[in-house]
């Protein structure tokens, strides 16, 4: 779709307050198009006030509506962590799993307002351009997408915020140009992702990034701080003994990881469009709540078990990565966990130490299928020793034909 095919049509534009947003939404209305901007509060950490957003667009005369996602935003955290979906190189995917919450919202809320065609500011070299569009069409298959940054029109137009700055400028809109950033930044509640700017050079470390949610390890505190985590049916319902919503669970796992330096993660990972990129990634939230799931999990599952979650748990964080959210592979694979899921009820305290989480104790689940008297190396009334014996003579049967024929190299 190129911008004069929007001309007479009612768009509805994703906008963050920023240069960009402020530029496409201008160009917009000087092309004919009858422009409403929307943005969605996703929990995001770095922002004070997400009313700010409308202040900033309002230069443009473009009116903001901002959708409240904080509720839906800690669902999919809970739904993520049940899944163990971390994506390449063990990272949590927080803006994939932040554009499914925010396209279903605002679809709604464009729609209502008489909108046609959702716009959005992805750049065409991205993952959120495909996220964006695949949700929209999965969604609403009569809603039309328009990108901007894939427009060869407006890419000559601005080939860089230099020329948005002077384009605004024309129209009496003060913007500047500002200092070089050394990364860009994503946030929402789940956490952040930095990439871009200084870190596309892989002789960059990783360390340049400043924590928003948090600190590094080094800046962590000396000691070792305990958190108790009540799980009922892998949903955490309860931090320290106080019961909490899903936000709130949240907000709070969020605090006590990040000032003990958890959460940070480094990637290269595999995009969508098949290049590579590289990331940092904070999300202590996420972390301290997975870990104490795996350990409840570790109780419950039984080995095959354990490999046929880990293959669903992966097949979850590439669906999140793809835009497939909504997907029926994603809800049968989601549908298949909760069989565990369903099991994990207990209560475990981690101990958390400069970036590092420790496991301290597990109460429950009354599902476990570990058995301390069948493990124990003491003389004891679990498993009777003398049992392995008739396992271990079938395991040397095949053992010993594989030798003779040939087919073992040592």
């Amino acid at each position: 779709m190129k911008i004069e095919d929007l001309k007479g049509k009612t768009a509805g534009v994703c906008v963050s307050g920023g240069l960009d947003s402020k530029t496409i939404c201008c160009v917009l209305q000087d092309a004919g198009v009858k422009v409403k901007a929307f943005s969605a509060n996703v929990g995001q950490p770095d922002e004070k006030d997400i009313n700010d957003i409308k202040a900033k667009m309002a230069p443009t005369g473009v009116d903001t509506t901002i959708v409240d996602v904080t509720a839906e935003m800690a669902e999919i955290c809970f739904e993520t962590v049940k899944c163990q979906a971390m994506y390449d190189g063990g990272y949590w995917n927080s803006t994939g799993i932040a554009r499914a919450v925010t396209v279903q919202a605002l679809l709604p809320a464009m729609k209502a307002a008489g909108c046609t065609v959702l716009v959005h500011g992805a750049t065409g070299r991205g993952n959120d351009q495909m996220r964006f569009e695949r949700y929209t069409n999965v969604l609403d298959p009569q809603f039309s997408v328009y990108a901007p940054w894939r427009d060869e029109e407006l890419l000559k137009r601005f080939p860089g915020r230099t020329q948005m700055v002077d384009f605004l400028a024309q129209r009496g809109i003060t913007a500047f140009v500002g200092t070089k950033k050394k990364y860009s930044t994503d946030a929402n509640l789940a956490g952040l992702s930095h990439e871009a700017e200084d870190l596309e050079s892989m002789e960059t470390s990783m360390r340049i990034v400043k924590p928003t949610m948090g600190v590094w390890p080094e800046e962590a505190p000396d000691s070792v701080e305990k958190i108790v985590l009540t799980f009922e049916k892998g949903r955490c319902t309860a931090v320290n003994g106080k019961r909490m919503t899903p936000y709130e669970v949240m907000l709070e796992a969020n605090k006590i990881g990040g000032r003990n330096g958890v959460g940070m993660k480094h990637a290269l990972e595999n995009r969508i469009i098949g290049t590579k990129s590289r990331g940092v990634y904070e999300a202590p939230g996420m972390e301290v709540l997975s870990w104490g799931l795996k350990y409840i999990y570790e109780a419950v599952m039984d080995r095959r078990s354990t490999l046929l979650f880990q293959q669903l748990s992966k097949l979850v964080a590439d669906q999140i990565y793809d835009g497939r959210w909504f997907d029926p592979a994603t809800r049968a694979a989601r549908a298949a966990i909760q069989v565990w899921a369903d099991k994990a009820t207990a209560e475990v305290t981690l101990g958390l130490y400069k970036g590092n989480i420790f496991f301290e104790s597990l109460k429950g689940p009354e599902a476990s299928i570990y058995n301390e008297a069948d493990s124990s190396m003491e003389a004891s009334d679990g498993l009777n020793p003398h049992s392995s014996q008739g396992f271990a003579e079938i395991q040397s049967v095949e053992a010993k034909m594989l030798a003779k024929s040939g087919q073992i190299e040592a």
